[in-house]
C-alpha cells in the first residue's frame, strides 16, 4: 500500500491541504493522514507550541504510516513544505511535494497589491467579504511573537536539510503568493539534490495554492509526479 502525508501550515490546519488530498483519494486506493499540528486548528492555542511540538506530531504520523505502508509520499503546505522537506532528509521516503513552501517569507510586493484590493473593498463596503484581510486580520491579532519565532525556527532547520534531500521532488508555487514570494520556489530547487525535481509556477495562485488559481492543473500536475 502507498501511504501519503498532508502537512498543513503554520497558524493554519488541514483544511489548507484538503482539496489536494480529497482530489488524489478520488483517483487513487493510497492512504492519507493529514494531522492537525499542535495548538494549530480552531482552538487558536498557539502560545507554547514549538517547532518540536510541531516536527513530532508530523514524525508520529510518518512513522505510523511506514508502519502501514510498503511506500510512503510526503506533500507538505508553507512550513508544513519545509517540514516535509526536514523529514524526508532523515527517513525512506519516495517522492516530496512541496507548495507554497516558505523557505523564504512575506512577499513586500504582493502584500502591497493585496492592500490596494483591500482599500478598493473597503471604499465600496465590501472589505468583511475579502477573504484574504479577514484571514490576515485574524493571523495578526492572535499570533503570538514566541509562536513566530517558532515558525522561523522551522525555516532555520530545514534549509540546511535541502541539500540531503536526493528524492524525486515537486515545487509548487503561486504567482500571486502574498505571503511566500515566488524566489522560495526557485531557492529549494537550486539547493535539493534530487536528480529529478519538478518547478511549478500555478498562474494567480496565491499562498493557499490548494484554494486559488488553477486548482485543477496543479492537482492533475501532483498526480501526475507521484502515480508515475
Amino acid at each position: 500500500m502507498i501511504g501519503c502525508l498532508c502537512i498543513h501550515g503554520f497558524t493554519g490546519a488541514p483544511y489548507e491541504v484538503d482539496p489536494l488530498a480529497d482530489y488524489l483519494k478520488q483517483h487513487t486506493d493510497w492512504k492519507f493522514v493529514v494531522p492537525l499540528l499542535p495548538g494549530h486548528g480552531d482552538t487558536h492555542s498557539l502560545k507554547g507550541s514549538t517547532c518540536t511540538d510541531w516536527i513530532n506530531c508530523a514524525e508520529l504520523a510518518l512513522q505510523k504510516l511506514f508502519e502501514e505502508c510498503e511506500e510512503v509520499y510526503v506533500i507538505g503546505f508553507s512550513m508544513g513544505g519545509l517540514i516535509a522537506a526536514y523529514l524526508t532528509a532523515r527517513y525512506s521516503i519516495s517522492k516530496l511535494v512541496m507548495l507554497s513552501a516558505a523557505a523564504k517569507y512575506v512577499n513586500p510586493a504582493q502584500i502591497k497589491e493585496d492592500v490596494r484590493e483591500m482599500v478598493q473593498d473597503l471604499r465600496k463596503k465590501e472589505l468583511h467579504e475579502n477573504e484574504l484581510f479577514l484571514r490576515y486580520r485574524e493571523k495578526l491579532i492572535i499570533t503570538p511573537p514566541a509562536a513566530a519565532r517558532q515558525f522561523q525556527k522551522v525555516v532555520r532547520l530545514a534549509r540546511p536539510e535541502l541539500k540531503k534531500i536526493t528524492v524525486p521532488v515537486f515545487i509548487a508555487q503561486g504567482t500571486k503568493d502574498g505571503i511566500v514570494p515566488i524566489t522560495s520556489a526557485d531557492y529549494i530547487y537550486k539547493r535539493v539534490s534530487s536528480a529529478e525535481r519538478h518547478l511549478y509556477y500555478s498562474p494567480e495562485a496565491k499562498h493557499l495554492i490548494c484554494h486559488t488559481g488553477d486548482k485543477k492543473e496543479l492537482f492533475e500536475k501532483v498526480f501526475t509526479f507521484l502515480r508515475n
